[in-house]
């Protein structure tokens, strides 16, 4: 069996200012272990540089080079995949969108969903209750109590991939850092920003 991650699991498990991280790191930790199959969409990959490094979104973010070590330790997993689009991906996109009003924001979720809807991937850990849309995805939210329960996804902090999530004010000194993959490795506090 494979299954996919969203991005907001990823930036939870790298965010110690979030509710969530201790659950996001755990859920991460047992991703990592294997065996199943962990897919990533490069979409995600590039949203979690894109969002990861962005100092309006996190209060500390990381340096492009650490975030790009996480991304790196990710791939370099035995069980992890990159997946890109093939041939005919428009015509899978069309057909998961069929019926969808997909504009904004919804159109990242739309390409996601349908790049694994083509690699036959139809789970999908999220906090991000928009992928309830797409009648092909199990969405589950991996920090629910069962990790198979499908929660709403609703929360007041949610990071769901469209970088609106504003600033967050970080005074208490500690570097936040985290590793996405490895358990209780932490980056180097200098490659914060």
């Amino acid at each position: 069996m494979s299954y996919a991650l969203d991005v907001n699991v990823l930036l939870y498990a790298v965010d110690e200012e979030s509710p969530h991280h201790p659950r996001a790191r755990e859920f991460l930790d047992r991703c990592a272990a294997g065996p199943e199959v962990c897919c990533l969409g490069w979409l995600t990959i590039m949203s979690f540089l894109r969002m990861a490094t962005n100092p309006r979104i996190f209060g500390r973010p990381l340096t492009p080079e650490a975030a790009e070590g996480n991304v790196s330790a990710l791939l370099a997993l035995p069980h992890v995949r990159a997946l890109s689009e093939q041939d005919g991906f428009w015509e899978v996109y069309r057909r998961v969108t069929a019926g969808l009003a997909v504009r904004g924001n919804l159109v990242p979720d739309a390409h996601l969903a349908a790049l694994l809807v083509q690699h036959g991937v139809t789970v999908l850990y999220t906090r991000d209750a928009d992928f309830r849309k797409f009648q092909d995805l199990q969405v589950r939210d991996p920090f629910a109590g069962n990790e198979s329960d499908d929660s709403d996804g609703d929360d007041g902090d949610r990071v769901d991939g469209d970088g609106d999530d504003g600033d967050r004010d970080d005074s208490d000194g500690d570097d936040g850092a985290a590793t996405l993959a490895g358990r209780s490795e932490r980056l180097n506090p200098q490659e914060r920003r």
